[in-house]
């Protein structure tokens, strides 16, 4: 269970008539994901690092790209430690479990790399997709020039990700080079406030909560 640290300007997950408030730029931190579960998608802290190790820890071979996140748990802890203290990072949290894990580092380049890695039982959800525009916020919010990303070539599902929020290969030599100028459009929309960016939706209040979903039987999946 992650420390009590997402703390939000509101209490209720119906976000169609929501204009934003000054507590919660540069992105909303409320999200429902393609299957109608809630998450939270908050700033990450030092108190995360045990729970960071433990979400890496269950990450297969066939889950690690470009070498990361390492194997080995003395270097994955090193690894999670550098971009906490490196990097501006944002996690994805479910019921008290995180699931995913984003960053820009270093923060005081004025073209970051981006990073994002999802928890295999939280994939296809859409949550990379929504940690990416935390990070493009953030660094948009921060005065950053671009972000860039490496991104090996046979990685279809990441390279979709990153085409759907704005990123354009700018190099091919081994892996791919992409790169998101902040000047473009999607760098002010992914600010917008859920009712500016989608309009006035069906309430959320009939989603199923986490509380549910975790009583859920598996005969009703």
């Amino acid at each position: 269970m992650t420390p009590d640290t997402a703390s939000v300007a509101c209490d209720g997950w119906d976000g169609s008539e929501c204009e934003g408030t000054p507590h919660c730029p540069p992105r909303c931190p409320r999200f429902v994901d393609k299957e109608g579960m809630r998450w939270t998608i908050r700033p990450a802290t030092d108190a995360d690092e045990p729970f960071l190790a433990e979400m890496y820890e269950r990450f297969g071979r066939r889950h690690r790209a470009q070498g990361l996140p390492p194997v080995s748990r003395r270097r994955r802890v090193d690894w999670i430690r550098s971009m906490l203290s490196d990097g501006n990072n944002v996690v994805a949290e479910r019921n008290g479990d995180l699931f995913g894990h984003a960053m820009y580092t270093p923060t005081d380049a004025e073209t970051p790399e981006l990073a994002v890695f999802v928890h295999p039982d939280a994939q296809d959800r859409g949550v990379g997709t929504e940690l990416c525009r935390h990070v493009i916020a953030n660094a948009a919010a921060a005065g950053r020039d671009g972000i860039e990303l490496h991104v090996e070539t046979g990685n279809r599902p990441a390279r979709s990700v990153y085409r759907t929020v704005g990123f354009e290969v700018v190099e091919r030599r081994g892996d791919l080079r992409m790169r998101l100028d902040l000047d473009q459009p999607i760098a002010t929309e992914v600010r917008w406030p859920p009712l500016a960016r989608h309009g006035p939706t069906e309430s959320l209040r009939d989603a199923p909560t986490v509380e549910a979903e975790a009583t859920r039987s598996p005969a009703g999946d």
